[in-house]
């Protein structure tokens, strides 16, 4: 391993369960994917910053199913082995919109708690 990728899997950062939940929602609007190529396109897409373990992807995923936001259909991967791959559900699209909406939320009143500025009393 390099120096450079050593370095930066030391400043990848962990996820907050929902906030995994909604890369999840998010990466599958892109179309059905099996549980590494989620984990692949999360990571690729914020630049190798975010990185989705197995222990973490997995539960996400079943939380989902059970939620009926993503159904799971047996398949076989680019690699010729049997994968299960995950799509999004009418429920979960409408999801996307209120979880994206809640992140929204979230990241301004952190950003607000970050700004330097008055403290304000109370």
């Amino acid at each position: 391993m390099s120096t450079k990728e050593a370095k930066r899997r030391r400043e990848r950062l962990e996820l907050l369960q929902g906030t995994l939940d909604l890369l999840i929602l998010r990466t599958l609007l892109l179309g059905p994917r099996h549980g590494h190529a989620i984990a692949k396109a999360i990571e690729s897409r914020s630049e190798d910053v975010l990185q989705v373990e197995q222990g973490s992807l997995y539960p996400a995923l079943h939380r989902l199913l059970k939620r009926g936001w993503i159904a799971a259909e047996e398949g076989t991967s680019e690699n010729n082995r049997r994968a299960k791959f995950y799509r999004l559900t009418a429920k979960g699209r409408s999801q996307v919109l209120t979880e994206t909406s809640k992140w929204e939320k979230f990241a301004g009143a952190i950003a607000r708690i970050l700004q330097p500025g008055e403290e304000s009393s109370g």
